[in-house]
């Protein structure tokens, strides 16, 4: 009998077990990280011991009339007892009303050594005195560095003879829903207060445009806000704002605005004690199916321009009808992520936009404004038709604009256009938006200011097998465009 002791098949055979060895002892390692991934932590307290000293209350006092507050504040009463009083003055004023204080708490945390404090604005809003209470007892007083009203973000600032203890921002776009945070701060005025939960949801909006919202279970109570909302690396990843509540107590829906917007804001406070933000300078909407097949695009993305007005878009040669599909290399879905993309955006920066007009795409290059600079312009002046003829058409009752109707809708002599005198309730038309008084600038992409000039539009398009028409409609200053279907009058 003999034995095989090829050398080559016994490496080959070796490397193939090693490989095995590896690739289980892979499986297991991965298994096991996802496992502790998924457990729940057994103790927050390592974490509280090493972010608690940055984490501060905030006290507020602000000095108010006591007739502000008064039962007869803001009633017709109001000026009965404001003229009485001037009656029984020797000198016939009214005397100054005495004054008492009122206080506020709140919450935040220092994010530099040298006494630079992140809050809610809402939290300091009109005090005349503001005061720092540490975790380890400590007070000292602070001074308002910048305020941001969109965002609900203050910036303070406070002198201390040690560097003090603070924590840094994390990464807001690395939280996953699911993950577990921890909030700290100030509920209800009761002290330095943990609460622990998971993030529920991310993205979410309340009402500015800007807003960027971590949602979580977290507990957070009046008193919380400006307090820091950290990962389980002790690093901030929003700041707690707001609650959702019918009886004003937590119920388990808690709003932290995210840190990557609050970094941003809170950097711009502390180089120039305001917010500078990017500014296009055009009116947008979003995109939906019909627009899109009306404009050419294969899908319904971006943000469709409406106007624009003079400004940054304007000289760098962005028309209405465009549609913005990349700024400054970020694919745009929508006209809130163009917002929010244009103001984290740098001022007086040159950036690329990629834009689709007549079936092809461009770049332009724009170099932003300042948009709390920016101020309101008034529409080119255009002339219109004096003579006034009507018809209906797609359900919309359509007039020349005369002198008598533009006196009747309340418009300037300079806009022209075709105006809807009535519209039929059960019409695509309505169902998009229109009403009575809206003034049809252009149709098909072209000015119009006579019936036949929209008449010969639709003709055009119907020729051209399109199923939907495209119309920019204006009412008062706003502009917009609503596709209608081409698939009967």
């Amino acid at each position: 009998m003999t034995t095989d002791t090829n050398p080559q098949l016994s490496v080959t055979a070796a490397l193939r077990a090693l490989t095995t060895l590896v690739m289980g002892l892979a499986m297991l390692v991965a298994s096991s990280l996802a496992a502790v991934a998924q457990r729940a932590p057994d103790t927050f307290a390592d974490l509280v011991d090493q972010v608690s000293g940055a984490v501060v209350n905030i006290t507020t006092n602000t000095s108010i009339a006591a007739a502000d507050q008064g039962p007869n504040s803001g009633s017709p009463l109001e000026d009965f007892f404001e003229e009485f009083r001037r009656r029984n003055s020797p000198d016939g004023n009214v005397p100054e009303m005495p004054r008492r204080r009122g206080s506020a708490l709140g919450s935040g945390f220092v994010i530099s050594e040298d006494g630079y404090i992140v809050t809610n604005n809402h939290v300091i809003a009109n005090a005349d005195e503001i005061m720092i209470e540490f975790f380890s007892g400590q007070e000292l007083p602070a001074e308002i560095i910048g305020t941001d009203l969109n965002t609900d973000l203050a910036l303070l600032k406070v002198e201390s003879s040690e560097p003090l203890p603070f924590v840094s921002f994390g990464d807001s776009k690395a939280m996953r829903t699911g993950d577990w945070v921890m909030a700290m701060g100030n509920p209800l005025g009761q002290g330095f207060s943990v609460s622990a939960g998971i993030v529920s949801s991310l993205g979410r909006e309340l009402q500015g445009a800007y807003d960027d919202f971590i949602q979580t279970d977290a507990a957070i109570n009046r008193g919380n806000s400006g307090g820091p909302l950290f990962n389980m690396d002790g690093q901030v990843i929003g700041v707690n704002t707001a609650i959702l509540s019918p009886n004003g107590g937590s119920i388990g829906i808690g709003f932290a605005m995210s840190s990557n917007v609050v970094n941003n804001v809170v950097g711009q406070l502390q180089e120039f004690g305001e917010t500078r933000r990017g500014w296009l300078g055009v009116r947008i909407q979003d995109v939906d199916t019909e627009l899109a097949d009306a404009l050419g695009l294969e899908t319904a993305r971006g943000a469709l321009v409406t106007d624009v007005p003079e400004g940054p878009a304007s000289e760098a040669g962005i028309l209405p009808r465009d549609v913005i599909l990349t700024f400054d290399g970020i694919d745009i879905v929508d006209t809130k992520q163009l917002v929010r993309t244009v103001g984290n955006a740098p001022v007086d920066t040159a950036v690329r936009v990629v834009i689709f007009r007549d079936g092809e795409t461009q770049t332009l290059l724009v170099t932003l404004g300042r948009r709390e600079d920016a101020e309101r312009t008034i529409p080119a002046s255009l002339q219109s038709p004096d003579e006034a003829t009507e018809s209906t058409i797609m359900g919309l009752t359509i007039s020349t604009l005369t002198d008598e109707l533009r006196s009747q809708l309340g418009l300037e002599a300079d806009v022209e256009g075709l105006v809807v005198s009535n519209i039929e309730e059960d019409s695509a038309a309505f169902e998009k938006g229109l009403r009575i008084g809206d003034v049809i600038e252009e149709a098909g992409q072209v000015a119009v200011g006579t019936l036949s000039d929209l008449e010969d539009r639709i003709a055009e398009a119907r020729d051209a097998g399109q199923k939907s028409f495209l119309l920019l409609i204006r009412r008062g200053e706003d502009a917009r465009f609503v596709a209608l279907p081409l698939d009967g009058e």
